[in-house]
Formats: C-alpha cells, structure tokens, sequence
C-alpha cells in the first residue's frame, strides 16, 4: 500500500513538472494595443533580412515538425540600449519545414502554406495573406529581470499582443535582438485546422495549438 502510494505520488510530481516546464514558455496573448512611438532621438536600425529568422517548432501524437519562416523586412528604434519601438514584416511564403526532405517536405510545406488544392485554409493561406506582422507596444522588465517584449502580432488578418522574452545587444553599427523560446496558441489568429479545442471529434488525429517560437533579429544602423 505504501508503495503503490509512492508510485502515485512519484507520477503526480512527474506530471506536475511536465505542466510546469510547458507553462514555462507560454505567452500572454491580450487585444492590440496602440504602437510603441519613439523618441527623437532614438537611433533606428534597418534589419538585415537575410541575416534574421525565425523559428517555429509545431507538434502533433505521431511527432514534431520545424523549421524557418524569413523576414521581410523591418526597423527598431532605440535609445540608450533600450528598444523604443519597431515594426516587422514576416514573409509567409518563405515557411520552410527543415526535418523532412524530398516529396515529403514539399507535401508539408504546401499544407502549412495553403498552397495546395482544397488546403487553402488549413493553416495560413499564404495566396491571400502573404505578409504578417509584428508591430512593437512596449517592453518591460519581469521579476527575474528579464526584458519583455510585447507587440501586436498579425497573420491571416488577426491581430493580438503577445509579451515574449528577448536579449539585445549592439556591437558598433550592428545590432541583435533575440528572443528565448516562446508559444503561441495559433487558434487566436483563426489557424484552426485539426485543433482539439476548436473540434471535438478528431481522436488522436490532432495537431496541438502551440506553436513554438525562437525569434533572432540582425540589424545595422541606418
């Protein structure tokens, strides 16, 4: 008795630290909020596309995807080593799936773009909208001193604020922003296919709502 109790509890704090380190990474997700104004003086920074990525990581039962999506372009704003604002353009026909090859990563590919017959609006429906944004609010500091980054993020013409972890660090004319891995429930920009919340009859046939996300932003002064 004593040991089956042992066993239940040794299960019950696995499964609590699972919880934890998958609400670790979460991201508060609020309406737009009005755009961040810089100063005068704030100096502005032009993004180097091809030097900056994003990446997304999405998981299903059977396994996990990844891979890169391309800016298309973009500026920040700052002062005294303080972002002050931004605006980015994401270029959503760049998604590239990086764990499959062949057939197999183009068959992907097209699925999440929508480029494919009859999966128009399965995930992005890129045809229709080909650009997302993210537009900077305001960054502040948490508890553990951290710099949070919040901005409106926009894709498949929704629009919602998100606060994520970033670092920024300038070296001369060269500047780098870089986030830490964070989530976002793509159900809050109407990226519904295959969603357990969003349908109740899929079994395991699902695709989980979270995306993850590791943003690194290269950019030299203007």
């Amino acid at each position: 008795m004593k040991r089956s109790f042992l066993n239940i509890f040794a299960v019950a704090a696995i499964g609590l630290a699972v919880v934890s380190c998958k609400n670790s990474n979460e991201t508060k997700t609020t309406e737009a909020e009005v755009v961040a104004v810089p100063e005068a003086t704030a100096q502005k920074y032009t993004v180097l596309t091809d030097a900056s990525t994003i990446e997304w990581k999405g998981s299903k039962p059977a396994g996990t995807h990844f891979g890169t999506i391309n800016l298309e372009s973009g500026v920040l704003n700052v002062l005294e080593n303080e972002i002050q604002s931004g605006t980015f353009l994401i270029d959503m026909t760049s998604i590239e799936v990086n764990d499959l090859e062949g057939d197999k990563k183009a068959s992907l590919e097209a699925h999440l773009k929508g480029t494919a017959e009859g999966q128009e609006d399965h995930f992005f429906n890129v045809a229709k909208f080909p650009t997302g944004a993210f537009e900077v609010t305001g960054v502040t500091t948490d508890a553990e001193g951290k710099m949070m980054l919040s901005g409106n993020l926009a894709l498949k013409g929704k629009k919602n604020n998100i606060t994520f972890p970033v670092s920024l660090t300038t070296n001369g004319d060269d500047l780098t922003l870089t986030s830490e891995s964070f989530n976002i429930d793509r159900t809050k920009w109407s990226v519904n296919y295959s969603s357990k919340t969003v349908f109740g009859d899929l079994g395991d046939k699902f695709v989980n709502d979270e995306i993850e996300l590791k943003i690194v932003v290269k950019a030299k002064k203007a």
